[in-house]
């Protein structure tokens, strides 16, 4: 429930800019980015989308926020996509949450054939796949709780997963999102896609101050001009992931789900997650804005719609202040040909 408006009117409302600040964690004076959203006399909010112009096959992308939108209605994501070409060239969602949930998750979304069925161990993450039951039958409409899964198949149209759902991995604690996260100080969000290696891994680390060292250093060396004194992010070295997909040869997930993709940040409200999941997860909220249809149904979506409309000062909340984002690309080398005294 909102528009996207252009550089131009998001400096001019304010919820567009670079502010120098004094960093409460390293005391010195730094860049943050402020993203935010203004209220309309139309109803849906202004806000921003900010993507990047670059395209990735692979790469690790670091994200440093001290502050991510919150709130009842919100809608943030940070996360990687080729909108042109989606669901084929696939779509990673490396930040997103709704309604002040406190879990981080990321998601996979692809086109069919793309599973992580046998393809992960249980140890191979600290987290878990999240857990799918309720889904509608297609014929009748009746919700099925006899069928329970995890959401382990990225394809957006799996069996027995919401639509859109795509292979979903959780975190084990549940202050690794959101008001939680904020009040911490913020938290660095990592993920690692490696084709090579047939792998993707994701890592939350807050509060910022229990990152593994290497991290720390690795940011704060990041944009130095003497590049031999920049730490290279060794996340061998991080401690296990919480989220681990199995992509590329010998999986079940082929490696080309996933190309040509740029960075997305961008600040939503309500719609058919947040607007959805409206009524169960803020129900003292939506039992004051309720809306009925005229079938007397109760909407969830058009009742967040109308919560948002109200501007009520929680949506103060709903910011990102970023102080950066930190992409590496591995150099991939074709083997050396060797010649027959090499060998010997």
């Amino acid at each position: 429930y909102n528009m996207y408006v252009s550089e131009e009117k998001a400096v001019k409302l304010d919820i567009a800019k670079v502010v120098t600040e004094k960093d409460a964690l390293s005391g010195e004076q730094v860049d943050f980015v402020h993203m935010s959203s203004s209220p309309t006399k139309k109803g849906p909010r202004d806000s921003v989308r900010l993507e990047g112009k670059r395209r990735f096959d692979h790469g690790l992308f670091i994200l440093d926020v001290r502050h991510m939108p919150d709130g009842c209605g919100v809608w943030p994501a940070f996360w990687l996509t080729d909108e042109a070409a989606w669901p084929r060239n696939g779509e990673v969602d490396i930040l997103e949450g709704v309604n002040g949930q406190t879990v981080a998750k990321t998601a996979l979304h692809t086109s069919d054939q793309c599973d992580m069925y046998a393809h992960v161990s249980p140890n191979s993450m600290s987290g878990d796949w999240e857990w799918v039951t309720g889904i509608p039958n297609q014929f009748t409409g009746e919700p099925d709780f006899k069928t329970a899964k995890p959401a382990d198949n990225c394809w957006v149209m799996a069996q027995h997963q919401w639509a859109n759902e795509g292979c979903t991995a959780v975190h084990n604690r549940n202050d690794t999102l959101g008001a939680p996260v904020n009040d911490n100080g913020g938290g660095v969000y990592a993920l690692e896609w490696d084709p090579e290696n047939s792998v993707m891994k994701s890592w939350v680390f807050s509060p910022i101050g229990d990152m593994p060292q290497n991290l720390i250093d690795a940011i704060d060396t990041a944009g130095l001009k003497d590049a031999s004194k920049q730490v290279m992010p060794d996340p061998h070295s991080w401690g296990i992931p919480y989220a681990r997909f199995a992509v590329g040869k010998g999986t079940g997930c082929s490696a080309d789900h996933f190309k040509n993709m740029r960075i997305v940040f961008n600040l939503a409200f309500c719609g058919n997650v947040s607007g959805n999941r409206f009524t169960r997860e803020c129900p003292e909220l939506a039992e004051k804005f309720n809306v009925t249809t005229k079938q007397g149904m109760n909407d969830p979506v058009l009742t967040c719609n109308a919560y948002i409309e109200s501007n009520p000062d929680e949506l103060d909340e709903a910011y990102w202040k970023i102080r950066g984002v930190y992409v590496y690309e591995r150099e991939l080398r074709t083997p050396k040909k060797t010649t027959h005294e090499e060998k010997n």
